[in-house]
């Protein structure tokens, strides 16, 4: 029997019997994330019971949806929690887990790379790209962008997991340029090695060394974009540590900054990196509306 078509039972489970999926699709929860539902569950309990599967015979369950529930429950001390007991084969949970998250906007986001690996394992059981994305109601194209985060190379990922990178979304367009010019990119990548600890590129740096290398700008873009010659050539640091084209001043938002913070938060994004929040948006709003 499918997930679909499984009955489910409710019931109250003391959280000590329930188990983390060590296969779940969600691989990092940043503790401080988990403050605010932790103070929620404190106030009112658990307003979404936790899906979940049997594990053994002996009472014993698996997550299936709700890993960030158990986890601020057990913060906030309560003893048992609500779930909702259905039967689940192993590969049918990850789809569960995917759609859980995916076009929702109500819930903490899956990390991008996380999303990423996920929807790219889901794809290679299907015969094409435009097939897999078709699965999830999405364009043709979008499986591939969807995607592009669990591509990274190396280096890349090695400077996004250290901090170096603002944000994924960065890490991917750093991707692009080198696609396009291998040796730009690589000096780019030695002046973001070279950052004191704690500095980071955001992704308006890279996009300025992409557009100089595709030859264009973006219209609403109030900076100026780095020459040739800053993205090619290796000039030195200023005292700040940041590379020179990070000294332009910074383009003025005109959306509130609290209200791109709050939406950022939801989406389980970076708050520096408005573009990337707007895209996402864009793709939350378009998947409700086809739902």
């Amino acid at each position: 029997m499918t997930f679909k078509d499984s009955a489910a039972q409710f019931q109250f489970v003391d959280v000590s019997l329930i188990e983390a999926d060590a296969r779940h699709v969600r691989r990092n929860i940043d503790d401080s994330s988990l403050k605010g539902l932790t103070n929620s569950i404190r106030k009112v309990g658990i307003i979404h019971p936790l899906v979940v599967r049997p594990a053994d015979s002996q009472g014993r369950y698996t997550v299936i949806v709700g890993e960030r529930r158990r986890r601020a429950a057990i913060l906030a001390g309560e003893p048992t929690v609500p779930v909702l007991i259905r039967a689940c084969t192993a590969d049918e949970q990850l789809e569960v887990q995917v759609f859980e998250n995916i076009g929702l906007g109500v819930r903490s986001a899956l990390e991008p790379r996380d999303m990423a690996n996920a929807l790219q394992k889901i794809a290679e059981g299907f015969s094409s790209p435009e097939a897999a994305a078709s699965h999830f109601e999405r364009p043709p194209t979008w499986l591939n962008q969807a995607t592009a985060a669990a591509n990274l190379s190396e280096k890349v990922t090695a400077l996004l997991d250290a901090g170096k990178i603002a944000s994924t979304g960065a890490a991917v367009q750093l991707e692009k340029l080198a696609q396009k010019n291998e040796a730009k990119a690589e000096s780019l990548i030695e002046h973001i090695e070279q950052l004191p600890e704690g500095e980071k590129v955001s992704k308006k740096v890279v996009d300025h060394a992409l557009a100089s290398e595709s030859g264009r700008r973006k219209k609403n873009d109030e900076t100026a974009a780095p020459s040739e010659a800053m993205a090619t050539a290796e000039p030195a640091a200023p005292a700040s540590g940041r590379l020179p084209w990070e000294e332009a001043p910074a383009t003025r938002s005109r959306v509130n900054p609290g209200k791109v913070k709050q939406v950022a938060e939801i989406l389980g994004l970076s708050d520096d990196d408005e573009e990337e929040i707007l895209v996402r948006l864009i793709d939350e709003f378009l998947a409700l509306k086809q739902g």
